[in-house]
């Protein structure tokens, strides 16, 4: 069984409109603790983290809140590089992922491990503040901790960057094109609807979780954005693209993943409480947090991808 560490992220900073502060909150009140005790697993909780001064930032005026994102990202960093157990960030918009991600890197260099990244998202979020013409920098994670320019005033990263033959990004479908032209020229794994529709997700996801497992002792952060559903299972996020993952796939993910006894921390971003419905989005969310660690009707055998969910402990 797995140490779990809860991290609450009450971050609403990379966009505009309100109420993903809450998501941590709401995790809770749809029962992640009992639902990951009740599976056998060691939870902690830590309660909601908080971010230090907000400093002055240079850069395009039509930034969002920069000094609060790049305040978050420092905070971030710190709790994901010194935590115990495997870290599950509970969000929060998905700008909390530039932390997050920039600690599990850090994390794995200090134990010579390599970090793989799944990303599980509508959207690519390789934007760079001056790439972005929202001026939300929830859609600038990827190109942050990938190490791409444009960061001034953020935190550096505080180890290497993410390689991007260590990236796979799943169920992609609204992404800029500046954004796939940048990508494209890029090792990262990407794999859109449509060509999910052609494969299914099994294919290349078991083939990128052999490529985890070749490597050895590594470590793998999944990043679960709700718009990674469709918005028919869950409405309660502020960017809802249709032709999302459904329910028995994302659950297939989820399995698999859970499988592969491979990952090593979790983000769960971009649920926004304020526009759900009687926590349905939320619920599931929990659910399939549950099927990666370890839920099942009937268990199967392992397939082999190397080692256990959470193995680092700490």
């Amino acid at each position: 069984m797995t140490e779990i560490t809860l991290i609450g992220v009450p971050l609403d900073s990379g966009q505009t409109r309100p109420g993903c502060l809450m998501g941590p909150d709401a995790y809770r009140v749809a029962g992640i603790v009992p639902t990951l005790t009740g599976l056998g697993h060691t939870v902690r909780d830590i309660g909601n983290v908080s971010h230090g001064p907000v400093p002055e930032m240079p850069g395009p005026a039509h930034l969002v809140r920069p000094g609060e994102v790049a305040a978050w990202t420092e905070a971030l960093i710190d709790a994901g590089r010194s935590v115990e157990g495997m870290p599950v960030f509970m969000g929060g918009d998905h700008a909390l992922a530039l932390g997050s991600v920039a600690g599990m890197a850090a994390r794995a260099a200090d134990r010579d491990r390599p970090l793989f990244v799944l990303w599980l998202d509508a959207h690519s979020d390789f934007h760079t503040p001056l790439t972005t013409e929202s001026g939300n920098l929830h859609g600038t994670p990827v190109a942050y901790y990938t190490g791409q320019d444009g960061f001034e005033g953020f935190p550096p990263l505080p180890g290497p960057p993410v390689p991007f033959d260590n990236l796979c990004m799943m169920g992609l479908r609204s992404v800029d094109p500046g954004e796939r032209d940048r990508l494209a020229a890029t090792d990262a794994q990407l794999h859109d609807m449509r060509a999910i529709d052609e494969t299914g997700f099994a294919a290349p996801l078991r083939d990128f979780l052999a490529k985890v497992a070749a490597a050895g002792e590594a470590d793998l952060h999944v990043s679960l954005d709700v718009d990674f559903l469709d918005p028919s299972i869950a409405p309660a996020v502020g960017t809802t693209v249709p032709g999302g993952a459904t329910f028995r796939e994302a659950h297939l993910v989820m399995e698999m993943l859970s499988e592969s006894e491979l990952v090593t921390s979790l983000d769960l971003v971009e649920l926004n409480p304020a526009m759900d419905e009687r926590s349905r989005t939320a619920r599931l969310m929990v659910e399939l947090t549950a099927s990666l660690m370890g839920k099942r009707i009937f268990d199967r055998p392992t397939r082999g991808f190397g080692y256990g969910v959470g193995r680092t402990g700490g």
